[in-house]
C-alpha cells in the first residue's frame, strides 16, 4: 500500500508574515513525507473562501519541485472551467520538465457555486467548459507541430505549446468520480481515479471494484494504486481528544455542505449530516484504531491512501511513520 498527502497550505490575508510561516510549515511537512517514503501529494485549488484554502497550487508545486527529489507532485484538482487551457498546458508541461517527470495531473469541473459566481461564470456551463478545456490541453500535448482550435469558448490559430511535458504524451491524468457511470467512464479512458474523503468503507469497496473491472475491460491490469482514496486522519490519545476531534469533523461537514453546489430541489446527500458515532470514512482514533481502519481499507482493495492530517507539521508525519505505518499489513 502507498500513502500520500491531500490538501494544501492554509493562508489568508490578515498577516503576510503568518502566511509565510504557513507555507514554510507546509513545505517542511511535505519534505518530511518524502523522507519517510510517501508516494505523492495532491494539492487542492479553491478561491474566495475566507478560510485560507490554497488557491495557486501550481505555484506551490513549482517551489516543491525544487525542494524535493522523489515525491510525485499532483493537483487535486485544477478546476478547468476557470482557466485558459493553453496557459494551463504550458504550466503543467513546465512543471513536469522542472520536476523530472513527477507531475500527476488531477483535473475537474468544480462544485462550489460561490466560486463560479465570483468568477462570473455560470455553473450551468461547468461541464461544457471543462470538456473543451481538457480537449485543448490534450491536443496541445499531442501535437508536435503547430495547430489551430476553434471552439465555443476558446479559439487559437497556428500555435504550438512549449515546452513538451517530460512524461509523454502527457502526465498521468486523475479524475474524481463516485457514481457508477462516472467511474466507468474514467476507467474506459484509462485515467486514474480520485475518491473523496467522505465515502464510507462500503462505498469505497464498491468503487474500487467498479474501477478495476473497468480497467480489465480495456485490457489494463487491475492496479489499485491508480485509485487515490482521500482520508482525513486524526490521532487521539484519550476520550477528551476524541470528542474534540469529532466536533471539529462535524464543523467540517457543515462547511462543506454550506459551500457545495446543489441544483434547485436536490435532496441532501447522506454524508451532509452524518451520524458521526458510526462514521467510518475518517481515520480518527488511537494509533491502533487507525491501523485497524487502514487494514480494513486494504482488505477492501485500497492501494493508495491520500491523507489529510489534522496537524500540518513534520511531527504529524513522524508520528504516523512511528506509530502506524509499521503495523499496516500491506505497507
Amino acid at each position: 500500500m502507498k500513502f500520500g498527502i491531500f490538501g494544501g497550505a492554509r493562508v489568508g490575508r490578515a498577516d503576510a508574515l503568518h502566511d509565510s510561516h504557513g507555507f514554510r510549515d507546509f513545505i517542511d511537512y511535505v519534505l518530511a513525507a518524502e523522507k519517510i517514503g510517501f508516494e505523492g501529494i495532491f494539492l487542492v485549488e479553491h478561491h474566495f473562501t475566507g478560510q485560507g484554502q490554497l488557491s495557486a497550487s501550481l505555484n506551490l508545486l513549482s517551489y516543491l519541485a525544487a525542494r524535493t527529489t522523489r515525491i510525485r507532485l499532483g493537483t487535486g484538482v485544477i478546476v478547468l472551467p476557470w482557466h485558459n487551457p493553453v496557459l494551463v498546458a504550458e504550466q503543467i508541461a513546465t512543471l513536469d520538465v522542472l520536476s523530472g517527470g513527477r507531475v500527476d495531473l488531477g483535473v475537474g469541473r468544480g462544485y462550489r457555486k460561490e466560486e463560479f459566481d465570483a468568477f462570473c461564470i455560470p455553473m450551468s456551463e461547468a461541464q461544457e467548459r471543462f470538456t473543451e478545456c481538457f480537449q485543448v490541453m490534450l491536443k496541445s500535448w499531442a501535437s508536435d507541430e503547430r495547430f489551430s482550435h476553434h471552439g465555443k469558448r476558446w479559439n487559437y490559430e497556428n500555435i504550438v505549446v512549449e515546452p513538451a511535458p517530460l512524461q509523454r504524451p502527457h502526465p498521468p491524468i486523475w479524475l474524481a468520480g463516485g457514481s457508477p457511470p462516472g467511474i466507468a467512464y474514467i476507467a474506459s479512458q484509462n485515467y486514474n481515479l480520485l475518491l473523496d474523503q467522505l465515502a464510507t468503507i462500503d462505498q469505497v469497496r464498491e468503487r474500487i471494484a467498479a474501477y478495476l473491472d473497468g480497467l480489465e475491460k480495456i485490457g489494463k491490469p487491475r492496479d489499485a494504486t491508480r485509485i487515490g482514496i482521500a482520508r482525513s486522519i486524526t490521532i487521539v490519545k484519550n476520550e477528551a481528544e476524541r470528542r474534540l476531534a469529532l466536533e471539529r469533523r462535524r464543523e467540517t461537514f457543515k462547511r462543506i455542505g454550506a459551500i457545495a453546489y446543489r441544483p434547485p430541489g436536490a435532496v441532501l446527500l447522506s454524508h451532509d449530516h452524518p451520524d458521526l458515532a458510526s462514521d467510518d470514512s475518517a481515520l480518527l482514533g488511537t494509533p491502533q484504531e487507525i491501523v485497524d481502519r487502514i487494514n480494513v481499507l486494504a482488505e477492501a482493495g485500497a492501494g493508495y491512501i491520500l491523507l489529510t492530517m489534522a496537524s500540518i507539521a513534520p511531527e504529524s508525519v513522524q508520528q504516523f511513520a512511528e506509530e502506524i505505518l509499521p503495523h499496516v499489513k500491506s505497507a
